[in-house]
């Protein structure tokens, strides 16, 4: 079926995403031994009939629901531990369109289900094999009241505690979504707040989810014009963070996951970072005897890295910050609480400017057949480049001392997609013409 993407399953409402679906992932979460399970959604309109029919699946095969209403992806998946829950359900489609929604599933750790749990949801909802309940054992449904109160608690524990970060201003850009904990705990740690669309709605009204440069040009102004410290931008699910600096500039994706990165760790430990961040990472931890360990693409694959004891800190440049000793999903308000706290120290224009970063070029290469150009592709590397740094855990990554170049099959479209840096700007433009030349020789043999 292939249900499960990078980060549980989005699509087209009335295509890919039915109510027939939600049914089943109910069902399918469910059967087994659960007894427990915290469902809530993000603002989208589809998102009210959708948990209704998950939570109905999940219920007809014995399960009571915890169900939190519209709330924050970080705020269910820090819930599902702490009610004694078994899994969550949360429906979004986090930074996708409007027209989109979907399903990311919970641990009790706060971990989004891994590749091999959600194969094992794929195949029951495939063979349809539920543990369905008779007329008088159905599970109960309970209101969850105080999810988003609870959240807003760790989040101001986690950076010094009520009215520790007094006397800092800070713009909030919520694109009308579910991440409003973030205001409320940056008021309660003593921040003066001015909240930017803040009213939920899964239409997205105001500007697209996804919070991008483009995309947060309002809030880049907004910053630029008032005596603002710092600016915050979230998703539709709060689940990613992107930030703007005093200045009213966006800080580069890159370049924050560094300042994170670095602030996170200590010599000798390690971040977990995808195969396509740059190499401003890596030069930033080295200056105080720390380094990454690459993981897949996709903050599950990054959160799984996490558990690993010398890994303090886990990102991704799309804005997915994981910090596990507070927990395993990606938290877009704790992000936000966190930068503020380091913002009261040095401010972000300065830090940001003291960020050198790479040349890195991206490219997209439209073929039809992108799983047999990327399997000659990892076949002639080796051979083409014995001496180099290989990296085959998602697509081919190919490290030279002053420089690398990846190439990897893209999760939906058609295409193979290209990122190639070296910190010398002639150098990044040889090694993407070099990546270029690899997909276009296994195009002419496929």
């Amino acid at each position: 079926m292939g249900l499960f993407g990078t980060s549980g399953i989005r699509g087209p409402v009335g295509e890919v995403v039915t109510g027939e679906l939600a049914l089943s992932v109910g069902r399918a979460v469910a059967t087994g031994d659960v007894d427990r399970i915290v469902v809530g959604r993000d603002p989208r309109e589809s998102g009210e009939w959708l948990l209704e029919a998950a939570s109905a699946g999940a219920r007809e095969c014995g399960a009571d629901v915890l169900d939190a209403g519209l709330v924050a992806t970080p705020t269910l998946a820090r819930a599902v531990g702490r009610e004694g829950a078994d899994a969550g359900i949360v429906v979004t489609a986090s930074h996708n369109p409007p027209e989109d929604n979907g399903l990311k599933l919970w641990n009790p750790s706060g971990q989004a289900f891994d590749a091999a749990q959600a194969e094992r949801i794929e195949s029951r909802i495939e063979a349809g094999e539920f543990e369905l309940g008779g007329w008088d054992d159905g599970g109960e449904r309970t209101v969850l009241e105080d999810a988003k109160d609870r959240h807003v608690e760790e989040l101001v524990e986690a950076v010094g505690g009520p009215g520790s970060l007094e006397g800092l201003s800070v713009v909030v850009d919520l694109g009308n979504g579910a991440g409003g904990v973030t205001v409320t705990a940056l008021e309660r740690l003593g921040c003066d707040v001015e909240a930017m669309n803040a009213e939920p709605d899964g239409s997205f009204p105001n500007r697209p989810s996804e919070p991008t440069a483009e995309n947060c040009e309002a809030l880049c102004e907004r910053v630029a014009e008032t005596d603002a410290d710092l600016g915050i931008a979230h998703d539709g699910d709060a689940d990613r963070m992107m930030a703007v600096d005093e200045r009213g500039r966006f800080v580069p994706k890159d370049v924050l996951l560094a300042l994170f990165a670095r602030e996170a760790a200590r010599e000798g430990t390690r971040v977990a970072v995808p195969v396509d961040t740059s190499l401003v990472v890596e030069d930033e931890l080295a200056k105080i005897g720390a380094s990454v360990t690459h993981t897949k693409v996709g903050d599950v694959h990054v959160a799984e890295r996490a558990t690993e004891p010398d890994v303090v800190f886990g990102g991704e440049p799309s804005g997915a910050w994981i910090w596990p000793d507070e927990t395993l999903c990606p938290d877009g308000p704790l992000a936000a609480c966190k930068l503020a706290a380091t913002v009261t120290k040095t401010p972000l224009s300065e830090r940001v400017d003291g960020v050198v970063s790479p040349h890195l070029r991206r490219d997209n290469i439209e073929t039809e057949h992108k799983a047999a150009v990327m399997e000659r592709v990892a076949a002639t590397v080796p051979e083409t480049y014995p001496d180099a740094d290989l990296l085959t855990i998602d697509g081919v990554r190919v490290g030279f001392e002053d420089g690398w170049f990846l190439l990897r099959a893209s999760g939906t479209q058609p295409l193979v997609r290209l990122t190639a840096e070296s910190r010398e700007e002639e150098r990044a433009e040889e090694l993407r013409e070099i990546a270029l030349e690899l997909v276009e020789e296994a195009q002419r043999s496929v």
